[in-house]
Order: structure tokens, then C-alpha cells, then sequence
């Protein structure tokens, strides 16, 4: 047996014994591609010459997920396991002719004919019964000396599957160093771009998030930008790749548009047509592109007002931002780590009957916005007392100034 399977789980064996009862299965995708790298962090996909009524019959908890394309979640016991594993009956492939997906799977009984059908070498890898390697392209090789090579000819596997141009440059970014697009590849992807527009943008956000998410990200951002990629994932968006990019996605996503001269809520807009994000990423993105000339705030009521008004995660993308536009924020990091907990909380404390009884104002728009004026003061001014929020009043022009100017507790 291979020195991969010496990484099987016990619940991996129990699927595999499962399947291996009654026909033939091996561990194919990126199980084998992460195994022969020392690497065990990818859930296993297997591939089976059973068919998915079968394998539900084997495994009564499995998710019928895709049967018209031969793919079962297959989910063991809960006493057993809480972990799924993708099983694809063995394919031999007719043609796409939407360059979305097969018009008709062919379901086949050799391994060869499936990996024949995978879109690069390192990924049409498969690890049999006896886990000996199976490598009919010499992904190993490629996977070894950096180079992501598409199986046969380039031009035809992404005319297949327009999506196969986002899983190349996902692909290139590895647990190391980036590795390199062969030079057919790169030059089957310049001429095959078109092949992203019949691509639902659900998928090409699902991408997009795992590129923007990578190890690598900036150097892949940066060949999308040159290959002339990212006209086409994110149109009507002026995208940059100047910045220095991190590993967080959102972050990694509002750095890429930071150049964009739309206001937030338009390129939240033009970002949710693009990728079909979900509305709390959108408000992370829109947040920060909002704040992309705000300077880092360095005096102590802001720092409180920021720390206050903003959640933990808002406070750290806010930090990582501005840290890839180039900005100094060690001392602000230092000074928000530094910084005492309010005294009275973040909560207000005053509330609307208090501060009707204190200024005789009727509920409304005046009233409403006074208290959140005091409300930001307070944290401001680390006020303790809900008697030192009210004494307030002696220095404001409450009556009689335009209220529309007055600002509750937010960031920036």
C-alpha cells in the first residue's frame, strides 16, 4: 500500500469497505492531490463504478445531491460520523454544449475515461484499492515542479466548462509558493474569456471567495488583472492590484475595489450582480470601501467611538485595510489595545422617557436625534453617569440648532 493511505480515518475505511463491497471505488480530486504533498486538510471525493441508487441503498443517510450527474453525499451514522464525503459514479462524458454542463453524462466502468475527463494533472490523480497512485498524466511530476497543466488539449478542456478558467488561477495558488500556468494553458485562457459570461455568477462568486481567501491571493489577483480575468468577473468595477492583499477575503475583495470612485452603495450594488454575495459580506465590503479615505483615528474619544460603534471583525477588516492601502497603523493598534473599557458600557443611558421629562420635547425627529447625540457624546467622553449625560444639555444648543446636523454614535 502507497504511504497515502496511512492518512485513512476510520470512517474514510468504513466508506470505502462500504462501496468496495459491491463494485469498485478510489479517492480521486484533491485528497490525492494534498496526500502526495504530505497535506491532509481537503475532505476525500471518491469515484465509484456504482451507480447513486446503490450507494444510497449502501448508505440509507446519503444526500441525493446531483444523481443526474452521478453524485451522492454520502453521510455515515451519527454515532459514527459527522463528516460527508462526495461520491461520483465513474463518468465517460458526452459534450457541453452550453460550456456549463455535459448535455449528457455518460456513467462509465473505467478510472482512465474519468480522469481523462478532469480538468488539470494535478487534479485527474487517483489512489486504488491497494493505494498505489494511478497517474495517466503525470500530475505528480507537475504538482512537484509548480506547473498547473490542463489535461490534453487546453483550448478543448475549458470550451468544456467556462468555469475551469476560475479553477486555474485557484490553482495556482498553493500551501507554498505559487505555482506557474503552463504556457498552453495561460494562452487557452486569454483566448477563452467569453466562456465566463455562460457561467451562472454564483459559481464565479464561489471562486472568487476561495481566490480572494488564498494564501497567494495578491500574486493570483494580479495574473487575473494582466490576463484580462477580472473585466469579465467583476464588470463595471475599477478594479486595482496595487495594494498589498492579505488572506481575508472580504478585505482582499474591497482592496481590489479600492480605486473605484462609486460610492458604497453602489459598488455593493455592482458587487451583488457580480458574485451573488450574500447582504452581511456586501456590508463588511461597502463599510470599508466607505472608509477608504478615512485617516486611522488617533484621538482618544474617536478610538472609543470606533471601538464602540463598530464590531470585532469590522474593527480588524478595518485595520487590514487600511494596512494594505499603505497606512501606518501601528500606533493605532497599539493605542485600541491599550484603551481602558468604558466605564458606563457601550449602551446608552439615557433613554427617551429620561430626556423628555429633562427637556420637555415631544417625540420625534428632534428628540430622536438628541439622544443619539448624547448617546455618542457619552462614549466620546467616557461619561459615568446618566446625570453627567444630561448635564450635556447646559452646553448644547438643543433647542434651536439644524438637528439633521447631528451626528449619533457611528464609525467613520
Amino acid at each position: 500500500m502507497g504511504p497515502e493511505y496511512e492518512h485513512l480515518s476510520e470512517a474514510d475505511g468504513l466508506v470505502l469497505e462500504g462501496l468496495r463491497s459491491a463494485g469498485k471505488a478510489w479517492i480521486v480530486g484533491g485528497w490525492v492531490r494534498e496526500a502526495v504533498s504530505g497535506r491532509h486538510e481537503t475532505d476525500m471525493d471518491i469515484a465509484t463504478t456504482l451507480l447513486p441508487a446503490k450507494v444510497k441503498e449502501l448508505f440509507p443517510r446519503s444526500l441525493m445531491v446531483g444523481e443526474e450527474y452521478g453524485t451522492v453525499i454520502v453521510r455515515l451514522e451519527e454515532n459514527i460520523s459527522d463528516g460527508t464525503w462526495e461520491v461520483t459514479t465513474l463518468r465517460s462524458e458526452g459534450s457541453y454544449g452550453d460550456g456549463r454542463r455535459p448535455d449528457q453524462v455518460e456513467f462509465g466502468q473505467s478510472i482512465e475515461d474519468d480522469l481523462a475527463r478532469r480538468d488539470f494533472t494535478i487534479n485527474a490523480m487517483a489512489i486504488d484499492s491497494d493505494g498505489d497512485l494511478i497517474d495517466p498524466y503525470d500530475g505528480i511530476s507537475d504538482l512537484r515542479a509548480g506547473v498547473l497543466r490542463a489535461v490534453g488539449e487546453a483550448s478543448e478542456r475549458l470550451g468544456e466548462d467556462g468555469l475551469r478558467i476560475m479553477r486555474a488561477y485557484r490553482f495556482l495558488d498553493s500551501a507554498g509558493d505559487m505555482r506557474s500556468m503552463e504556457a498552453s494553458l495561460r494562452t487557452a485562457v486569454r483566448g477563452n474569456l467569453g466562456m465566463l459570461d455562460v457561467v451562472s455568477r454564483e459559481r464565479i462568486g464561489m471562486e472568487m471567495e476561495k481566490i480572494l481567501g488564498g494564501r497567494n491571493a495578491g500574486e493570483v489577483i494580479s495574473q487575473m488583472h494582466e490576463d484580462g480575468v477580472l473585466n469579465h468577473v467583476l464588470p463595471g468595477i475599477t478594479c486595482t492590484v496595487s495594494p498589498s492583499f492579505c488572506t481575508d477575503t472580504l478585505v482582499n475583495l474591497a482592496l481590489l475595489c479600492s480605486r473605484d470612485s462609486s460610492e458604497r452603495s453602489v459598488l455593493a450594488d455592482n458587487l451583488r450582480r457580480a458574485l451573488m454575495m450574500a447582504k452581511e459580506p456586501l456590508r463588511q465590503v461597502a463599510f470599508l470601501h466607505g472608509a477608504r479615505d478615512t485617516p486611522v483615528p488617533n484621538e482618544i474619544g474617536e478610538l472609543r467611538r470606533f471601538r464602540a460603534a463598530l464590531p470585532p471583525d469590522w474593527q480588524n477588516a478595518f485595520i487590514a485595510y487600511s494596512q494594505g492601502l499603505g497606512r501606518e497603523t501601528s500606533e493605532f493598534v497599539g493605542a485600541l489595545a491599550s484603551l481602558s473599557p468604558l466605564i458606563a458600557g457601550n449602551a446608552p443611558l439615557i433613554d427617551g422617557n429620561t430626556l423628555i421629562a429633562a427637556t420637555g420635547l415631544d417625540p420625534g425627529p428632534r428628540m430622536g436625534r438628541l439622544k443619539g447625540l448624547l448617546h455618542r457624546i457619552q462614549i466620546e467622553r467616557d461619561l459615568p453617569t446618566a446625570e453627567r449625560v444630561l448635564s450635556l444639555l447646559d452646553e448644547l444648543d438643543w433647542r434651536d440648532s439644524d438637528y439633521e446636523e447631528w451626528s449619533a454614535l457611528s464609525w467613520p
